[in-house]
Formats: structure tokens, C-alpha cells, sequence
């Protein structure tokens, strides 16, 4: 599969409508509490946010790189980077479904879409057992969302202890490897997706992975806590990455387009919980979604757009010389 023009075009001005969409029903109710944020924070807050959403981002690129490296596909850094970011283009598709729109590009690449799927499967899974221990930082502080702190344990358990189980998944691919009907086939390759991603939590990888996931997320936890303090709100540490942590597991459990308004009732919520004004809430989300989820949708945007040599190597030579 190869995205022509056309196709790219289109994908594009879909997520710009998503985007405009978005920033359109935040902003309805409160725009003039999210530019009074803005100032407040100001170009230098602004770009340390930023910044620590870029960590993110590079701490969770070098996982993918060990990823793939386990799965026997290394890549060079560049071609690489380049792939992982326009995967962010597709964030905001339910449990970041879209992202395996790098699976496209690393075909090209000699990839098969079994390995590439392995490896997303892989670095969700590692997104989402990050995301459950920094809620479990801050449970102590928290109201209420214990129910959804262990669903999300148990949305960690059970791939864990699947992947776990080699033998189990070897003898049900040689099993059905011969059926013809649609229903064997899927689960022959569904087994052999578990199968390849399983050699991507081998304890030695598992623990190094999920260190780089505490360390990615807890940079954009960091940021949430920094906007509030920059809007005058000062919660213990512990409380402000709770609170980012159970509202991105919120959205990641609902399965919306990106956590989309599962995630800004959770944090609005538990933020006037504490005692935060309504308009400083609404204005402290609105910013953090920008500066992390939003800001990610940009960078994926522009890598489809300028990135096609690294994205589509072989289309790229076959264009003629100008």
C-alpha cells in the first residue's frame, strides 16, 4: 500500500478538520479563559511545555527503535524518526488505532505488517502499563477512580500473562496454521502477531522499556503540573501526575478518537475537585491537550508532508529528476 498524493491530501485535511473541530467545542464556552491562560503562561512556559512533550516523544522513539531491533528490523535513526512521527498524524483515532500507519512505511522497507503491528501492539502496551503506575503515584490523593485504575491493572495482566504463555501460542499457530475458514485463519494470525510481540517482552527488554515509558510520561505529567502552578494552582506533585495519568487512562479505556472528552472530563473534573476554578480547569486542560496530544497531530502532519523520501524510499527514487 502506498499513500498516493491525493490520498495523503485528504488523510491531511481530515485531521485539520479534527483539530478545528476540537479547538472549536474547547474553546465555545471559555475561549477568553484559554487566551488569559495562554498569556499567563506565556511564550517561555509555552515552549518548556513543549519541550518536555518533545522528551516524551524522543524516550518513546527510542523504545520503538528497541522494538524494532528486537523484531530483527534495526533502522537507521533518521528514516526512522521520520516513520514514527507521521504515526502521530493518526493519534486521534480510537486507542491510537492509526498510528499503525507506520506499518505502511516500514513495508517498504522489507517490514512485514505482522512485525510492525507486534511492535505497536508493544509500545501500547507499554504506554499503558506507564500510564497505571504513575496512577497509582497519586491514588492516595485522588477521590475516586479506582474502578478505572483497576481496569486498566487488569488491561495490563492479561496481555502480559498471554504473552507469557510461548507454548500455548505455538501450539494454537501450528493448529490452525492449515484452516481454511475465516475464523481459523484470524486466530493462526493472531497468534502469530502475540508470538512476535512476545519477543518484545523478554524481562531484560520488558524492564528497560517500561523505565523509558515512567521516564516519557512522567515529562508530560510534569508539564500538566507546570501549567497549573503557571495558573496559579499549586497541588502536590503526586496529585497533578495522578490526575494526568487517570485522565489519559480514562480516554485510553474509552476508546474514543484519542481519549477525546474522556480524558477532559476526567481532568476537569478532578481539578475542581480540588478546588480549582471552573474557567482555570476548562483553561489548564485545554492548554495541556494542545501542548501534548494536539502538538503531536502537528508534528505527524508535517512529516507526511515533508518527510516522503524517508516515508516512501522507493516512489522517492522513481521520481524524475528535476
Amino acid at each position: 500500500m502506498v499513500l498516493s498524493p491525493r490520498q495523503r491530501h485528504a488523510l491531511i485535511a481530515s485531521i485539520a478538520l479534527a483539530a478545528l473541530a476540537y479547538l472549536g467545542v474547547s474553546l465555545w464556552s471559555g475561549w477568553r479563559d484559554v487566551l488569559d491562560a495562554f498569556a499567563r503562561i506565556g511564550l517561555g512556559g509555552l515552549a518548556i511545555a513543549l519541550g518536555l512533550s518533545l522528551v516524551n516523544y524522543t524516550l518513546r522513539f527510542g523504545r520503538w527503535q528497541m522494538f524494532l531491533a528486537r523484531l530483527g528490523h534495526p533502522m537507521p535513526t533518521g528514516p526512522s524518526a521520520m516513520i514514527y512521527l507521521a504515526g502521530f498524524s493518526l493519534t486521534t483515532t480510537p486507542g491510537k488505532a492509526g498510528e499503525m500507519l507506520r506499518g505502511v512505511f516500514l513495508r517498504h522497507r522489507g517490514m512485514p505488517y505482522t512485525e510492525s503491528t507486534a511492535a505497536f501492539l508493544s509500545e501500547r502496551l507499554s504506554d499503558l502499563v506507564a500510564i497505571v503506575l504513575l496512577c497509582l503515584l497519586g491514588a492516595s490523593l485522588l477521590p475516586s477512580g479506582g474502578w478505572i485504575i483497576a481496569v486498566g491493572v487488569v488491561a495490563v495482566l492479561g496481555p502480559l500473562i498471554l504473552l507469557s504463555r510461548g507454548a500455548w501460542l505455538t501450539a494454537i499457530a501450528e493448529r490452525l496454521h492449515e484452516h481454511r475458514s475465516r475464523i481459523g485463519r484470524a486466530g493462526h494470525h493472531l497468534a502469530r502477531l502475540l508470538l512476535a510481540a512476545r519477543r518484545c517482552h523478554t524481562p531484560g527488554l520488558l524492564a528497560g522499556t517500561t523505565l523509558l515509558s515512567v521516564i516519557s510520561w512522567s515529562a508530560e505529567a510534569w508539564a500538566f503540573h507546570l501549567v497549573l502552578h503557571w495558573l496559579d494552582f499549586d497541588p502536590p506533585l503526586a496529585f497533578s501526575f495522578g490526575v494526568y495519568a487517570l485522565a489519559m487512562l480514562a480516554g485510553a479505556l474509552s476508546f474514543l478518537p484519542g481519549g477525546l472528552g474522556g480524558s477532559e472530563v476526567v481532568m476537569i473534573g478532578l481539578l475542581l475537585w480540588a478546588g480549582m476554578g471552573e474557567a482555570e480547569a476548562t483553561a489548564a486542560t485545554v492548554v495541556t491537550r494542545l501542548a501534548t496530544l494536539w502538538f503531536a497531530v502537528v508534528l505527524g502532519v508535517l512529516a507526511l508532508l515533508f518527510g516522503q523520501r524517508s516515508l516512501n524510499p522507493v516512489a522517492a527514487e522513481a521520481e524524475p529528476a528535476t
